[in-house]
């Protein structure tokens, strides 16, 4: 006996390539930013080499990339046996196509590369000619070293299992480390969210800015950023005490009487956040704002933010937002469907990717 996991987009009951953009609009853009739902989809692309798959971990930005390139999302029956197994069948013919599988690996984390893993080797079984699995989010990115005795790492042992599911290049935004790259013996196109989150700062003209890193290993990041926005950079030194829990040590760089945004590619627990938050108000911040990529937000990180000294937390949407994160008056979801749709156009039509983030 098997057990169906709704799966909202396109359905095959849908009359038009058209009627079907339509109505996974309609149901999964419900939530997002008011511009987003107004956007109208462009014409349908007469184009049956390029396919765009997703599994069921963020369904809603697949169909907003679809809108992006006028292409019906692709249909995939996704179930659950009632054990917990995964059973995935493709529902279409994609022989000969050039196939992209939208999938972050994001809570809960094992559910859904199985989900990825398993949705790879079927469209290898039915001899699609290329598939690209698209990750905004990669999950077990920071366990990217052998930093204890006897401990594996996790990073490489995911990138080869997507290469021997099948994958033939992979996309995937925002690594948690650049050299993560490395660990693959596919391609790996490397997308930045910075241009959607340089574009947000800019519109709000923040005066006596100052980018500020989290710690010492962020410093690349936030000097690009900074170098953008024509703003100062500042550091805070950290040192963590055990998994999952840092304290704050002190702030390199003036603060006081500045704006700070506070730039992060990964908000989890949101610990290191608020606590570097209060060391720059104890330094004599202004205000203090914060803009991370991916907002996984686990455990008690709404909460946090919440009651923290933060003004506004800005994310993308690599990672859907629980009901919880949606209510939130402090967090803002950006959207990066535009970006990735972009990206996917160009390796379809092999062009330059890079030309992107020029």
């Amino acid at each position: 006996m098997k057990v169906t996991v709704a799966q909202p987009g396109v359905t095959a009951a849908a009359t038009t390539a058209g009627d079907a953009i339509g109505t996974a609009t309609a149901m999964d853009r419900k939530d997002q930013d008011p511009k987003s739902a107004e956007r109208k989809p462009q014409r349908v692309r007469v184009d049956d080499k390029l396919k765009i798959f997703s599994g069921t971990a963020n369904p809603s930005l697949a169909d907003e990339v679809c809108g992006h390139l006028g292409l019906a999302r692709g249909q995939a029956n996704v179930t659950r046996f009632q054990d917990g197994e995964a059973y995935v069948q493709i529902l279409e013919n994609v022989r000969g196509a050039d196939v992209f599988v939208m999938q972050p690996t994001c809570f809960p984390v094992d559910e859904h590369l199985m989900e990825l893993l398993l949705m790879i080797d079927a469209l290898k079984r039915a001899s699609a000619r290329r598939i690209t699995p698209v990750i905004p989010y990669f999950g077990y990115s920071r366990q990217d070293r052998k930093d204890r005795p006897r401990a594996p790492i996790s990073a490489k042992l995911v990138a080869d299992l997507l290469t021997t599911a099948g994958a033939h290049r992979c996309v995937i935004v925002d690594l948690h480390a650049p050299q993560l790259q490395g660990f693959f013996n596919i391609p790996v196109d490397h997308l930045f969210a910075s241009p959607v989150l340089v574009d947000y700062w800019r519109k709000k003209q923040l005066p006596d800015l100052t980018v500020v890193s989290p710690d010492a290993g962020g410093v690349e990041r936030a000097r690009f950023f900074a170098k953008k926005m024509d703003s100062a950079l500042a550091i805070v030194d950290k040192r963590r005490v055990e998994m999952d829990v840092t304290e704050v040590m002190h702030v390199i760089g003036d603060v006081r009487g500045r704006n700070c945004v506070l730039l992060d590619d990964i908000i989890d627990t949101a610990g290191t956040l608020v606590k570097t938050a209060k060391a720059l108000v104890d330094n004599g911040a202004n205000k203090v704002y914060a803009c991370s990529s991916h907002a996984v937000l686990s455990g008690e990180a709404i909460q946090r933010i919440h009651d923290s000294y933060l003004e506004q937390v800005v994310v993308t949407n690599t990672i859907p937002l629980s009901e919880e994160a949606l209510k939130e008056p402090k967090i803002k979801a950006l959207t990066i469907a535009g970006l990735i749709a972009r990206a996917i156009q160009s390796i379809h039509e092999e062009s330059s990717v890079s030309k992107l983030f020029a």
